[in-house]
């Protein structure tokens, strides 16, 4: 959920005054799902979907495509909208660190392989039921399962 790859992530996302909206996309390649580390906080070097800050003036389904092409250099299309998922961290004291509300889309893959770069470290196509010992986000595999129904419909 960094900012695009020509931008540093500002320091308002630490401790901001209000959610930071964002948009990630599930992307289906012949049974197999997109993912990604994170290549910086938070949560950097842990698996989750390619994503980032919605951009004013931008819809969350451009937001989405966008995010995939600048970290993972994948075209797709979207074809549903799975669900939104809140990412909230609290410090020490409790107050709130991070707050990201991201709305999580489905798409069909049609160009590329996908590969590392400033905001995605590794990126793996894989068997959403096989994440195995991966560290990824806590509702990556409940994302992905509904995510796989939307795409199996489409």
């Amino acid at each position: 959920m960094a900012a695009s790859t020509s931008e540093p992530m500002p320091d308002d996302r630490l401790y901001p005054a209000r959610p930071i909206l964002a948009a990630s996309v599930a992307v289906w390649r012949e049974g197999r799902v997109l993912i990604a580390t994170r290549a910086r906080p938070p949560l950097e070097g842990v698996w989750s979907l390619p994503g980032g800050v919605v951009e004013p003036g931008e819809t969350l389904a451009q937001a989405a495509l966008r995010e995939l092409r600048e970290e993972v250099a994948v075209e797709a299309r979207i074809v549903g909208f799975n669900r939104h998922v809140e990412v909230i961290e609290r410090d020490g004291q409790g107050r709130v660190r991070t707050h990201f509300v991201v709305a999580s889309f489905v798409a069909r893959w049609l160009a590329g392989e996908g590969r590392p770069g400033p905001e995605a470290g590794a990126v793996a196509w894989v068997d959403p039921e096989a994440l195995g010992a991966r560290p990824t986000t806590r509702e990556l595999p409940d994302v992905l399962r509904a995510a796989r129904r939307i795409w199996e419909a489409a």
